[in-house]
């Protein structure tokens, strides 16, 4: 058990649950932006990792492969490893875990993630 507030900010933002937890068999993070906030841009191509994505706070918008989906508390998005994305945080921030791991394989945990 580990509260999230006990897990040190990475960037400020970015809490690696997987580590704080011991978790093996898949990714978990979550992400804590402040209002306006733009995230990086990235794909998960080269790893071949597909991932979930669950809104807990706040809101904001995943711009998926350039198209805007809308992130609202409660919903739960899923993404290609493939498919750029990047998350942009609403008015009131964007509160976020992670989850991600790749089909058919053993998951295999990132360096420092």
């Amino acid at each position: 058990m580990v509260d999230a507030a006990d897990v040190e900010a990475s960037f400020g933002v970015f809490r690696k649950m997987r580590q704080a937890l011991g978790v093996t068999g898949f990714g978990v993070n979550q992400i804590d932006f402040p209002p306006g906030a733009t995230g990086r841009e990235h794909d998960e191509t080269d790893g071949g990792q597909e991932e979930v994505y669950v809104v807990l706070a706040g809101s904001g918008t995943m711009l998926v492969d350039g198209e805007p989906v809308e992130l609202v508390t409660g919903r739960w998005l899923r993404v290609d490893p493939g498919a750029t994305r990047v998350p942009t945080a609403g008015p009131d921030g964007l509160r976020m875990i992670m989850i991600g791991s790749t089909p058919g394989r053993a998951y295999e945990p990132r360096h420092g993630l």
